[in-house]
């Protein structure tokens, strides 16, 4: 069993056997008045059971459905109907909850997940960037952030990210982009006051931190690789850059993310961020980086795009085109890809067509996507039968399995 999914029976185990006001076994997730009394206990399938069925699944989808199941995207409402309907028609693996999407408070956000979630037994990775301080989506999350945390010792970080992973799963949402492992020394630095630590080893100790706190709550995401603190800029506006040699990078911005994957984080998001010594193309859309990600830190999760929008706004005609970006990313070893900035409701589906363009016309090889689609296929089987994201009722309390 892989640390990933060992962190993922962990929590099966110890969060989500869940004691809830109205919940008695057997009892439909659907059902809207919950049942008298009682609790329910959801415990993770045998080992290698998820990565065989979700390669069933996926030998038996068509490429429109693996293609869009790579995609995470986006539209600004709070409209359930609308969501629900965005969801069934675009058939996408994954959303993200921006500002727009959150209402005023917990319940009324259970309302907003339970519509982006057609099919329970499959659930579409509801993600969240919420690192608490400056970014922050959920506004009732009262944990300190980063900036506070890096001056505190590492149990300080894990006890803030287990009760902001509390949040996160408490308001259906089933995976949080919330940890930043870059290294940020500079307080001039864009990702200073994001980023848990100031030095390799800080930032490691706090990022290990974090995900453990998540791990019976979350899915963690490290964020953004290979590492924004080297790469001076905001990579909302340009593609930041850095000359830095390989070596450099492996025993400094490389650290933190190592530990974030050996204390078993469940996803990993690449930052447009050039590390030209590797490769001149951005990170998120680098072969090599993903490699080096798979073989040299043996991360085996899911790998996520930061915004692809962003890659618009750096304003390089390169990467002018939304879909072509989509499917470079996706050729360079991306699982799933991330579309926010610029996006309009027929995005995703843009996005899914141009996808399948490419595999018909050999430009994106059909067996990359079909790993692509396994591997989320297979996180999307896991947080199903953990629970996560998928609390039947609003007043849930996670217990211990004990």
């Amino acid at each position: 069993m892989d640390r990933r999914r060992r962190r993922l029976a962990a929590g099966a185990v110890a969060s989500v056997v869940a004691a809830c006001a109205g919940l008695t076994p057997g009892a439909g997730w659907a059902d809207d008045r919950p049942p008298e009394g009682g609790t329910v206990v959801v415990r993770p399938a045998d080992d290698g059971a998820f990565a065989a069925r979700a390669a069933d699944m996926v030998a038996a989808m068509s490429t429109r459905e693996r293609a869009a199941g790579a995609v995470m995207g986006q539209i600004p409402t709070t409209d359930a109907a609308t969501l629900a309907s965005y969801m069934a028609q675009t058939g996408i693996g994954g959303f993200i909850l921006m500002g727009a999407n959150i209402p005023g408070d917990e319940a009324s956000l259970r309302a907003i997940t339970t519509a982006l979630t057609p099919d329970p037994a499959l659930p579409p990775l509801i993600a969240v960037d919420q690192e608490g301080g400056d970014v922050t989506r959920l506004g009732w999350d009262p944990f300190p952030s980063a900036l506070a945390l890096k001056n505190e010792p590492p149990a300080a970080t894990q006890d803030a990210f287990s009760g902001r992973g509390a949040i996160v799963l408490r308001a259906g949402i089933g995976v949080n982009f919330g940890i930043v492992a870059d290294v940020a020394p500079d307080a001039s630095s864009f990702i200073y006051r994001r980023a848990l630590g100031t030095t390799p080893q800080s930032s490691a100790e706090r990022v290990a931190a974090a995900v453990a706190g998540e791990a019976s709550e979350a899915l963690s995401t490290l964020k953004h690789f290979p590492g924004h603190g080297a790469a001076p800029g905001d990579s909302h506006t340009l593609i930041p850059a850095t000359a830095m040699p390989k070596a450099e990078w492996a025993a400094a911005d490389g650290v933190p993310f190592r530990a974030g994957i050996d204390a078993g984080a469940e996803l990993l998001m690449f930052g447009h961020l050039a590390f030209t010594a590797i490769d001149a193309a951005p990170a998120s859309l680098s072969a090599e980086w993903h490699r080096i990600a798979r073989e040299e830190l043996g991360f085996e999760g899911v790998i996520i795009t930061d915004d692809l929008g962003m890659l618009q706004a750096s304003g390089i005609a390169e990467y002018g085109d939304p879909v072509a970006n989509a499917v470079t990313a996706l050729a360079a070893g991306n699982d799933m890809v991330l579309a926010v900035m610029f996006t309009t409701a027929d995005t995703a589906a843009r996005v899914v067509d141009g996808i399948v363009a490419a595999v018909e016309s050999g430009r994106l090889p059909a067996e990359r996507l079909e790993d692509a689609a396994t591997r989320v296929t297979e996180l999307r089987l896991e947080l199903a039968a953990a629970g996560r994201g998928l609390m039947p009722c609003g007043d849930c309390e996670a217990v211990s399995a004990g």
